[in-house]
């Protein structure tokens, strides 16, 4: 009995923490520049110049000793400064200047941005403040990237005492200079586009996060359902229809776990019904031992992302559908579990693709690109302009290009520029990696069938070899590869992401796709 008025007491005292934080004044983040000069001061933003007038110079007076050694990218959290906030973090954003950076392929100043204001609002979380206000920072989508991104946390499994309080973040418009003008409403679009990136970013987190009993295919299903009901059609396949597909090489990964497979379809319809599709296609492995060609038990719980291609089709195709961007997307997602059982696909064992080909299995853990085979075989069937396939599919391309960037190929050099400039704008990159006919002649060197899922070298160039198994299965002009194994995880490689699954490249597709919408009928001749 004692024991459940402590807990009850406990649930109490919480609540009337929570309360008490929905009342309490909000909190500040404003930005400052590095000083131009090596002992000089930091360069207040615009909003904070005036925070620090209508606070009679106190701001600059305290960062003139507690500003010296504050980093870019780092804040510092400020109490009793008044002006009507609770507690005010000053973020570093980095050099003044800092624009496109050759060498890191990235725009460095929007990247300081997200960095610095996401440094901030988790300090103030951690301090227990609830509601914050962020300073645009002259860049209020990238500051609404930082702050939602940073603040992601999936804790919905834990004992409510363990987990992080909410925050709600506003954009900070008490300038006079913003005040009922055209710059003010800019600058709320802008910092709600990059509210709307982030959260898509966060929901493809939250579908990767998940453990694998709670995110089965049909869980899915239902998760993407509820988020995009109203916004986008969507229909959910069987078994029985993939059948009717001859989709044997999906069927033969799925085949080995009592758990039903699904084949989502979504269909996002943003543009004139002459507009032809862009087909987005995602692996959609929910969990993969590797079957029976099985994988070692250490991390093998990671592999509950194994769907972080499908989470980012959804993620994308929910914030294009939230921006209303001038496009028509489908996305294409094959769903299910890669398991060892007496049912399961064995080594050596030959399959049939929709399209008709033949595949000797040689490695039951490369069934992503099997299911993928008839993914986008079936996607060709809405002839679309474009089609972009994504999936952790190889380790290969880990080792190739760690977190630093998702590897790309393609046979369309018009789609590569755009996919290039979408992630030097969104911080989160991709490379072009190469087609080689030297890597197609690694996999249709088979001895049972027209291609081998591995290539015959099996460690050589295995996201080279895997992207070229792909490519069999694709007559589109117009192909985009993504391997984003690398950039499944993050651990400290890109600061305003917490550790754990990143969601990436989910806010670079939807640049992608709002920069091809914006000029497709500009782009359609070099297409053709």
């Amino acid at each position: 009995m004692q024991a459940v008025l402590i807990r009850e007491l406990r649930k109490s005292l919480r609540r009337g923490i929570r309360d008490y934080s929905t009342n309490a004044k909000p909190s500040l983040v404003l930005g400052a520049y590095e000083p131009q000069e090596k002992d000089g001061q930091l360069i207040l933003s615009l909003a904070a110049c005036q925070f620090n007038e209508g606070i009679d110079g106190k701001l600059e007076q305290i960062l003139e000793v507690a500003g010296k050694k504050l980093k870019a990218g780092s804040s510092r959290v400020l109490y009793g400064l008044g002006g009507g906030y609770n507690a005010v973090a000053v973020a570093n954003l980095g050099k003044q200047d800092a624009g496109f950076c050759a060498l890191d392929q990235v725009e460095e100043g929007r990247e300081n941005v997200r960095s610095a204001v996401a440094s901030a609002c988790r300090q103030l979380r951690d301090a227990g403040e609830t509601m914050v206000e962020v300073d645009p920072c002259y860049d209020a989508e990238a500051a609404a990237e930082g702050g939602v991104l940073s603040l992601f946390s999936y804790d919905e499994l834990k004992a409510e005492k363990k987990r992080r309080f909410p925050v709600t973040l506003t954009c900070h418009t008490q300038n006079d200079s913003y005040k009922n003008s055209a710059q003010s409403e800019a600058m709320e679009k802008a910092w709600k586009r990059g509210t709307i990136l982030a959260e898509a970013q966060n929901l493809a987190r939250r579908l990767m996060e998940a453990p694998s009993n709670k995110m089965t295919p049909s869980i899915f299903v239902e998760e993407v359902t509820q988020r995009l009901q109203g916004k986008c059609t969507i229909i959910s396949r069987d078994k029985a229809w993939a059948e009717s597909e001859n989709m044997g090489a999906f069927l033969a990964v799925a085949q080995g776990s009592p758990e039903p497979l699904r084949f989502l379809e979504i269909d996002y319809s943003g543009g004139p019904s002459s507009l032809p599709p862009v087909a987005l296609v995602g692996k959609g492995i929910t969990f993969d031992t590797g079957g029976i060609s099985i994988k070692p038990s250490g991390d093998m719980d990671k592999m509950r992302a194994d769907m972080g291609g499908a989470a980012c089709v959804a993620g994308a195709i929910m914030a294009a559908a939230k921006l209303r961007l001038p496009v028509n997307v489908k996305g294409f997602i094959a769903l299910c579990e890669n398991m060892p059982s007496g049912t399961a696909i064995k080594p050596g064992d030959v399959v049939t693709a929709r399209s008709g080909k033949t595949i000797q299995v040689d490695n039951t853990d490369a069934e992503g690109r099997l299911i993928l085979a008839d993914t986008l075989s079936y996607a060709e069937t809405c002839k679309p302009s474009l089609i972009m396939d994504m999936a952790t599919l190889t380790g290969a391309v880990d080792v190739a290009l760690g977190a630093g960037a998702a590897g790309a190929y393609t046979n369309c050099n018009v789609a590569w520029d755009l996919l290039h400039h979408s992630g030097a704008s969104t911080g989160d990159r991709l490379w072009r990696m190469p087609l080689f006919k030297l890597y197609s002649n690694h996999v249709t060197d088979s001895q049972l069938a027209d291609l081998n899922n591995i290539g015959k070298y099996a460690r050589a160039a295995g996201s080279c070899t895997a992207a070229a198994f792909l490519k069999e299965f694709v007559t589109n002009k117009h192909w985009v590869h993504l391997d984003i194994a690398g950039v499944m995880m993050n651990r400290d490689e890109v600061p305003y992401l917490g550790k754990g699954m990143s969601g990436r490249p989910t806010r670079t597709i939807v640049e992608f796709l709002h920069r091809y919408g914006k000029h497709y009928h500009q782009m359609i001749n070099n297409f053709k």
